[in-house]
């Protein structure tokens, strides 16, 4: 028979049936059920209310002694009758001994009949309760003679233990454990915490971001940096002229800046500098170098970096909206490589778009606003605003031709602010402001710079008088097919495409396809993507709103579309080819691309998430992988990288003002190039906005030299003609140098590469 367990402790500390507290001799074993985990509250009906001497006694059972005996009791002890009993065993009734302080030695429920580990056959773990009322009276007052601070009231009835000090007290001796204790860390001084910053700094996600960029644009724009000094890609033409003008600006800024607008070509023409992109954002790279190599080796590092700034501008833009690594890597190389850039390569000006995505990216970030995220005024930064609007000053400052659609956009986006922001202000008051005073004033200082700027460039343009050019809007405006139709230059779709480019008016501006890849991605981003679905709708609006001013005049003639936007504007504004807005299309198919891209991440991570061990599998990582692969090998380019002609020497000695021979539109790139060693004044000159002026000059020098040709020249104050000997095969003087000149009352010098006519 298994015995009862002894009775439940007193709340006060001691046991039911102590009267003076002292531990039962029986519990004088190991005492292994005094552990907190077999605490249990005491029923309400075994407590008494308090009374004005102290706490609640707890009453114990009134039981016989006789129901506590052991089941293997000695045949003298009587056997146990009625119900078993509750409480502890009184074996030391000496008061003298009691510990009202002492931890209680168990706490057992009454329905447990072994509240502790006893054999038994131990007669010394059990005992009799209390027989008489002296115990009782003993007990409540031993629980009435506690302090009331180390108990935690009636309600619980249970003893709080005191906390474990940790000073200690005066007067006491220096603690000896304290020579093991660890010594706190010295903190790092300004040499390691320096040290620290640029190890972060170059192992950052951006950080990491530069280096993919540049990696790629080596890659997908070789052989360009095989020969930097000696060839340029595409072609020699439209490279060398814009060689020139870098060079141009960063030699006048130097020298003489305010002659900045009249540059040497064009001789005597005023605001030359106006008569295309000027490029003006890459001056200090211009100031390093002089002569034609430095400029053509200027030219190609320019041409690299600015592949890698549209990857990187890209890359930041899609993230700060949302997406994950992955998605906006996707973005970002399609964006950089699309198949319709290749057409554009020998176009420094249209390459170099990677400041419109990278403003916008600081823009969005310095605003703490995301398409996943919406406007979180907590992540607000003025200082990144900052450098959006520097950002957005620079890339207009590279031309018109792509700055003034940016400007066109960014108004847009601020009227757009100028309605949202008194809504939610007034909508959603607890998050008032809903810019803030610094960013306001950031953002009204940014305004005012890039209207300055823009304004500052556009003065000289405006002076260079040059009328609208509406009749090459609609001859450049290509056909909703060439969205589908790949330039020459792809390797991969190029050749299987040479019959639809065929029938293209202008096949080098009107091949737009931004890649099948892409297509597909935007596509499936349309169904399955991170963006919610009101976010794709806008996004697809966008996206057929850009695709419609892409096509010019072809939609609703450009009445109601491209015409009032640009056709207003001089030609100098380099806004005569509408398929130049191909990069907004490009961008907002990015967009919905990375959208579907990171999905598609994110739904492979959960499924990762759920294998043993937790992450995925090299087939899915490479899984995801597969998107960039694809776009990278659709950008797969063939671009031919020809060699420049080699500069005269005698274009290094001769002065001006000049005029040099043979001249054409295409010839006269060249020699703007051949002029970077001296820069000076000269007659020749090419840009797509002066070509009546040059015509009628290279009308009135085909005869040259001849009676009327010099007396034009000298009207125009040229005093020195030079023929290029190597270059004047099938031209109009090719016979010039044998002409005898005595009666024309100028003279001849004939030299090892050229002939030198003098006017004067």
């Amino acid at each position: 028979m298994r015995s009862a367990g002894p009775p439940r402790p007193d709340p006060e500390g001691g046991p039911a049936g102590a009267a003076t507290g002292a531990e039962p001799a029986g519990l004088a074993g190991p005492r292994r059920d005094r552990r907190w985990w077999r605490r249990r509250a005491k029923p309400a009906a075994l407590q008494t209310p308090p009374s004005a001497d102290g706490p609640p006694v707890t009453k114990p059972p009134t039981t016989k002694p006789s129901d506590l005996k052991p089941s293997n009791a000695q045949p003298s002890d009587p056997k146990p009758s009625g119900p078993k009993p509750f409480g502890p065993k009184p074996t030391d009734p000496k008061p003298s001994e009691a510990k009202p302080s002492d931890p209680k030695p168990f706490d057992a429920k009454p329905s447990d009949p072994k509240p502790f580990d006893a054999k038994p056959s131990d007669p010394k773990s059990f005992g009799p309760p209390p027989s008489d009322a002296k115990s009782e009276s003993s007990t409540a007052a031993a629980a009435g003679s506690q302090d009331p601070q180390e108990t935690t009231g009636p309600a619980r009835g249970r003893r709080r233990r005191k906390k474990i000090p940790t000073t200690r007290p005066p007067g006491a001796p220096p603690d000896p454990w304290t020579a093991f204790a660890s010594e706190s860390e010295r903190p790092p001084g300004r040499l390691r915490r320096a040290l620290r910053a640029v190890r972060r700094f170059f192992v950052h996600e951006y950080a990491l971001v530069t280096y993919a960029g540049l990696l790629l644009a080596v890659v997908l724009t070789w052989p360009t940096l095989r020969y930097p000094m000696h060839t340029v890609p595409q072609d020699i033409w439209d490279p060398a002229r814009q060689a020139w003008l870098v060079s141009w600006t960063g030699h006048i800024l130097l020298t003489e800046p305010a002659q900045l607008w009249q540059s040497h070509a064009f001789f005597p023409e005023r605001y030359s500098l106006a008569f295309g992109n000027s490029l003006l954002g890459y001056a200090p790279a211009g100031m390093l170098g002089d002569g034609p190599f430095a400029a053509v080796l200027r030219y190609n590092i320019i041409f690299v970096l600015a592949h890698a700034l549209l990857f990187v501008g890209g890359y930041a833009l899609v993230r700060q909206l949302g997406a994950g690594r992955t998605g906006a890597s996707v973005a970002a190389a399609a964006f950089a490589y699309a198949p319709w850039r290749l057409a554009q390569e020998g176009h420094l000006d249209i390459v170099s778009a990677g400041g419109i995505p990278l403003a916008l990216a600081m823009l969005a970030r310095g605003h703490g606003w995301s398409i996943r995220s919406g406007l979180r005024p907590g992540r607000r930064h003025a200082g990144w605003a900052a450098m959006g609007w520097l950002v957005t000053a620079w890339q207009i400052s590279l031309g018109f031709s792509l700055g003034l659609p940016f400007a066109y956009v960014l108004a847009g986006i601020v009227l757009v602010v100028l309605v949202a922001a008194p809504i939610r202000h007034w909508r959603k008051p607890a998050q008032r402001p809903v810019l803030g005073w610094r960013l306001l004033v950031t953002d009204l200082l940014g305004l005012l710079i890039v209207a300055g700027v823009g304004a500052l460039i556009a003065l000289p343009y405006l002076r260079a008088a040059d009328v609208p050019g509406t009749a090459e809007i609609r001859f450049f405006s290509p056909p909703l097919q060439s969205l589908l139709i790949a330039p020459a230059e792809s390797r991969i779709w190029g050749a299987a495409h040479a019959v639809p480019r065929a029938s293209l008016a202008w096949p080098a501006e009107m091949t737009l396809l931004p890649g099948f890849v892409l297509y597909a991605l935007a596509l499936v981003g349309l169904v399955f993507s991170i963006w919610k679905w009101w976010q794709r709708l806008l996004l697809l609006l966008g996206l057929a709103g850009a695709t419609i001013l892409t096509l010019g005049t072809t939609f609703f003639d450009g009445r109601w579309t491209y015409l009032p936007l640009f056709g207003h504007l001089p030609q100098s504004f380099g806004v005569r080819i509408p398929g130049r807005l191909m990069l907004w299309v490009t961008l907002l198919l990015a967009i919905l691309a990375a959208g579907a891209v990171a999905e598609f991440v994110r739904r492979a991570e959960h499924l990762s998430a759920q294998r043993i061990p937790p992450w995925p599998g090299p087939w899915l990582r490479l899984a995801t992988f597969v998107p960039l692969m694809l776009v990278l090998v659709e950008s797969w380019n063939a671009t031919a990288h020809p060699v420049m002609p080699e500069q005269p020497v005698v274009m290094r000695t001769v002065t001006g003002p000049m005029l040099v021979l043979p001249t054409s539109d295409l010839q006269d790139r060249s020699v703007m190039l051949w002029s970077t060693s001296r820069f000076q004044p000269m007659a020749n000159g090419s840009g797509g906005f002066a070509a009546e002026r040059q015509a009628t000059l290279r009308q009135n020098v085909a005869s040259f030299p001849d009676a009327a040709s010099v007396q034009y020249l000298r009207s125009l104050g040229i005093s020195t003609v030079l023929l290029v000997r190597s270059q004047v095969a099938g031209t109009p003087w090719e016979r010039a140098g044998d002409v005898p000149v005595d009666a024309l009352g100028i003279r001849r010098e004939d030299l090892d590469d050229g002939v030198v006519f003098r006017l004067n």
